[in-house]
């Protein structure tokens, strides 16, 4: 028997089976609503498609009765479910369906892992309703902007820092004061200035003459959400100091090692223009931000409500629709998000083609790269993709998450040459050669 309500008993003709698939959904005894997924092939008298039910993220919940029967008495029949379906039933659950064209095959092993796999789909199922209810909280002062807080999002529950780039006024730190106030967290803002000092991030002692004692003041660094507001206005030193905060979540301060909150997240911004009096983010700190995401001007409708909203008075405010500690349980369900060897080489595939074009068929590359993206951009480009997918409601990525979220992960880790430059080619316009060039699984 099939676990818990997922199990769903087919005992229809083949015919009927077919007709329900062509709708699209349906309903069968003992089930939960079908959405499905994709439509495998209708093989008319060999078998009826895998479904995946939308309340359960892939788990497959219709099998023929044959192969019931096979589950049922633990016996290992010959499954012939369409397209995907490889080895005996009881060897393992049917490869997930992809858009990409490859064949995602699942590691598990038995129907007894089917109860796990609900549970597990229960937890992701979780974490994306939770997701979509920040960024709806969100979305009630921030008009439209969707990039910006997809990556917010991204960024928030793959555990990475978010540089922000874009022109002064686009709501780049309303965003993330509204983000930080949708998950309850404590968030601090510092506006990098020129004659910042490190002790301005991370505190420092202050002699108290009455006790004859010092006290540690503990600095902005110390919060769930820092805005480092113009990150890039501020000298080498002071930007340094972010560098153990963001890579080991902790600080030294008075001699002692101090853990920072979790979670803990650097969103920083900075201005693509105004380069007068301002200090380029070294290679080494640049890495350690997870995504580079650019912020456009809004749209003529948006920018129209924009104005709408701006003349109301009661002005929309945010409310915590979650806490920090869900913020971590949606994380623990990012890692339970299924991610096939294949997507794995594909993301290797088009971080090394950073490193080496002409090995990926680009030798046109080889004189517009000067530095391709180190191991920490395969990592991120993994767990962002992942994130991607559990936004989209899926516990398993596909080769369009890796597609959709490449250019937030690599268009600051990738150095254009000067050649490139003088043909006024950015790094954007050599990611999108490489995502075009290198195979899809």
């Amino acid at each position: 028997m099939l676990a818990g309500d997922l199990a769903v008993h087919v005992d229809a003709d083949e015919d009927r089976l077919a007709g329900l698939l062509r709708d699209g959904q349906g309903v069968f005894p003992g089930a939960l609503p079908l959405n499905l997924y994709r439509l495998g092939p209708v093989l008319g008298g060999r078998g009826v498609p895998h479904l995946f039910p939308s309340d359960a993220f892939g788990q497959p919940v219709l099998l023929r009765g044959r192969e019931r029967a096979g589950r049922e008495s633990g016996g290992e029949q010959d499954g012939e479910v369409g397209g995907a379906w490889h080895g005996s039933v009881s060897d393992g659950l049917p490869a997930y369906p992809n858009p990409g064209g490859a064949t995602l095959t699942r590691p598990h092993s038995g129907a007894k892992n089917l109860v796990s796999d609900a549970s597990q789909a229960s937890r992701v199922a979780e974490a994306a309703d939770r997701l979509h209810a920040i960024a709806a909280e969100v979305e009630r002062v921030i008009v439209g902007q969707e990039q910006l807080l997809r990556g917010l999002l991204i960024g928030l529950v793959a555990d990475g820092h978010i540089l922000l780039e874009g022109m002064p006024g686009l709501a780049k730190s309303l965003a993330v004061d509204s983000l930080a106030r949708a998950v309850g967290g404590v968030c601090h803002r510092i506006q990098f200035t020129p004659d910042l000092l490190p002790s301005d991030l991370i505190g420092t002692q202050v002699y108290n003459p009455k006790t004859g004692d010092w006290t540690v003041h503990e600095g902005p660094v110390f919060g769930n959400f820092v805005l480092a507001d113009e990150i890039n206005r501020a000298p080498a030193k002071v930007q340094s100091a972010l560098l153990e905060a963001m890579q080991e979540r902790q600080v030294t301060l008075a001699g002692q090692t101090r853990q920072l909150p979790d979670p803990f997240l650097v969103l920083a911004t900075q201005n693509p223009v105004e380069q007068e009096g301002t200090y380029p983010l070294p290679e080494a700190q640049l890495d350690r931000f997870m995504l580079k995401v650019v912020v456009d001007y809004p749209d003529r409708e948006q920018e129209r409500a924009i104005i709408e909203r701006m003349r109301r008075s009661e002005r929309p405010q945010v409310q915590a629709v979650a806490t920090p500690q869900q913020v971590l349980d949606a994380r623990a369900a990012l890692d339970e998000v299924f991610i096939d060897e294949k997507i794995e080489h594909y993301v290797v595939e088009l971080v090394f083609a950073t490193r080496d074009p002409a090995a990926a068929g680009l030798p046109a590359l080889r004189d517009h790269i000067e530095y391709g993206a180190s191991p920490r951009a395969s990592i991120a480009l993994t767990r962002a993709a992942a994130a991607q997918a559990l936004l989209d409601r899926r516990a398993y990525v596909t080769p369009n998450d890796v597609k959709a979220i490449a250019h937030d992960v690599l268009r600051h880790r990738v150095v254009p040459s000067f050649e490139a430059e003088a043909e006024g080619r950015r790094a954007e316009d050599l990611v999108q050669q490489i995502l075009d060039t290198v195979a899809i699984p």
